[in-house]
């Protein structure tokens, strides 16, 4: 893989419901520490059980032919006072594909759902990912705050801030 013109990104289909489990686990394993789920747990859903979640969920993906090389999720928060904001989440791209602007992609294909829909994208990233973070703001978000002990792994707490982008307030 030498660069990223060849990389299709798009919504993740029920259909792809195989390769987002592979790719979900692989993340889990690889980087547990910047998840709010665990491959323990998410290890036992069944293909079904993954492609109900794809029917019902905004999950981009970035694509080189069938493989996925990484992945994004989106979700509009819930209640008449939250709704104008959405949530980035499940950010991971493969090693493989790093340095590709694969993840530069990935956020951009959020953003550009989330316009339209809402007026302020957040996220949460773990303290010590200044790769992820330097992306984030790469893309326009800032840092409004840090949550202390947000995530425990193995025994150890993670730290994570919290990243925010706003949006066009015209366009929704």
């Amino acid at each position: 893989m030498t660069n990223g013109s060849d990389i299709e990104t798009r919504r993740i289909a029920p259909s792809d419901a195989p390769l987002y489990r592979e790719i979900r686990l692989e993340a889990l394993q690889a980087a547990p520490e910047a998840f709010g789920s665990a491959y323990e747990l998410e290890r036992t859903y069944t293909i079904e059980q993954f492609a109900d979640l794809l029917g019902r969920s905004d999950v981009f993906g970035a694509f080189r032919g069938s493989a996925l090389l990484g992945m994004a999720g989106y979700r509009t928060q819930v209640g008449p006072k939250r709704e104008h904001k959405g949530y980035l989440w499940g950010m991971y791209v493969r090693s493989a594909a790093r340095g590709l602007g694969v993840g530069k992609q990935l956020v951009e294909a959020v953003l550009r759902h989330a316009r339209g829909r809402v007026e302020l994208v957040q996220l949460s990233v773990v303290s010590d990912n200044e790769t992820a973070q330097r992306l984030y703001r790469s893309c326009g978000f800032v840092v409004y705050g840090h949550e202390v002990h947000s995530l425990k792994q193995n025994g150890r707490y993670y730290d994570e801030k919290l990243m925010a982008v706003a949006l066009d307030p015209a366009a929704k």
